[in-house]
C-alpha cells in the first residue's frame, strides 16, 4: 500500500480506477486504503466497489478439468470471492452506475465462444452459466466539471493459461468487444461522452491474445488514443517486440511475457485531451523504489480539459 499511496501522492488524480484489489463486502480495504491516501492529503468522498465475478463460485466445471470448485471454475479467477476486483475513487459525484457485469458470455452479440471440436467447451451447460466478464464491466457517469463523462471501467482476463480451445484468449477479446457493442447501441442508447478505462491485459502488437481485437479498438474513430508514454519504460525494455516500449504499462520479466502495453484511457474522439503519460521513473528518480513496490503495472493517466 505503501508504494501505491507514493504514487499517488505525487500524481493526484481526480479519478481513479484501481485493478487488483480485493472486495470485501463492508468495503474495509478500500477505507484502509482511502484512510492512508488522506494522509497524503487526496480525499476521495465518492468511491465505488461492486462485487466482482472473481471468486464467484459457479458450481460447475468451467475449465474443463473434469474437476468443480477450483479458482478457475469461479465466474473469474479466484482463490476466494472478491480477489482482484475493481474500485473506483473520486473528487467528484458519481451518477446511477449501470453493471454489465452479470451478462452471459453467450448473449453477447458476435460472441466468440470455445469450441471442444464441435462441441462447446467446457460444455453446453457450462456455457449456458459463463459470464463473459472476469471481474467487471461498469458504466459509471461522473458529474466533472463541465462536460460530464461517462467511465466505462472493465479489468479482463490474461489470455493466456488455457489449452488448444482458447478460452481465455476468446473471452479476452470479448471483454473488450462489449464496449464495441455498447458503442453500436446494442443495449439502448451509447452512453454520453464515454471514456474507456481499465486494464485489458492486451498488447496490439507484442506477447499473447488476440492483438487484433486491441488494434481495432484503438483504431475506433468514436475513440481517441492518447499514447500515454514514459522514459522509464523505454529504458527499462530490453525486447524485440513491434510495439513502441515508451507505450508499455507493465513491467513483466524478460523471460515471461515481457513488458507490454497492457492498461488504457480511451476518451470519446470529441473530448479534448490536454496531456498523457505513464508514471514509470527512471532508475534515479525519487519516485522509483516506489514504482516498483507498487507492483508491475505502472498508472496510466490522461489530462481531460472540462
Amino acid at each position: 500500500m505503501e508504494g501505491v499511496a507514493e504514487i499517488l501522492g505525487a500524481t493526484r488524480p481526480d479519478i481513479l480506477l484501481l485493478t487488483d484489489i480485493d472486495w470485501d463486502l463492508d468495503g474495509a480495504a478500500l477505507t484502509a486504503l482511502a484512510d492512508r491516501l488522506a494522509e497524503e492529503g487526496l480525499e476521495y468522498p465518492h468511491r465505488l466497489a461492486l462485487r466482482p465475478n472473481a471468486g464467484l463460485a459457479s458450481g460447475l466445471d468451467l475449465d474443463g478439468n473434469g474437476r468443480t470448485g477450483e479458482p478457475r471454475d469461479a465466474q473469474g479467477y479466484g482463490r476466494f470471492l472478491g480477489q482482484g476486483g475493481m474500485a473506483l475513487l473520486s473528487r467528484y459525484p458519481l451518477g446511477e452506475v449501470r453493471d454489465l457485469s452479470d451478462l452471459l458470455w453467450r448473449d453477447l452479440p458476435g460472441a466468440r465462444l470455445p469450441m471442444n471440436g464441435d462441441l462447446p467447451f467446457p460444455s453446453g451447460e457450462g456455457q449456458a452459466a459463463q459470464r463473459l466478464s472476469s471481474t467487471g464491466h461498469w458504466i459509471v457517469p461522473v458529474a466533472t466539471p463541465g462536460q460530464a463523462l461517462t467511465l466505462l471501467a472493465w479489468a479482463a482476463t490474461p489470455p493466456v493459461f488455457d489449452g488448444p480451445e482458447d478460452l481465455n484468449g476468446l473471452r479476452n477479446a470479448d471483454e473488450l468487444a462489449v464496449w464495441e457493442r455498447l458503442l453500436d447501441g446494442a443495449w439502448g442508447p451509447p452512453p454520453p461522452a464515454p471514456v474507456l478505462l481499465g486494464d485489458a491485459q492486451l498488447d496490439p502488437l507484442d506477447g499473447d491474445g488476440l492483438r487484433e481485437a486491441m488494434a481495432a479498438l484503438l483504431a475506433d474513430p468514436r475513440l481517441q488514443d492518447p499514447g500515454p508514454r514514459s522514459d522509464g519504460g523505454r529504458l527499462a525494455s530490453d525486447s524485440t517486440g513491434a510495439g513502441d516500449p515508451a507505450l508499455d504499462t507493465v513491467d513483466w520479466p524478460e523471460d515471461g511475457a515481457g513488458n507490454l502495453r497492457t492498461s488504457y484511457i480511451l476518451p470519446a474522439a470529441p473530448l479534448r485531451v490536454t496531456a498523457a503519460g505513464v508514471v514509470w521513473p527512471l532508475p534515479d528518480d525519487p519516485l522509483a523504489k516506489a514504482a516498483e513496490a507498487a507492483g508491475p503495472h505502472r498508472l496510466v493517466w490522461v489530462d481531460i480539459d472540462p
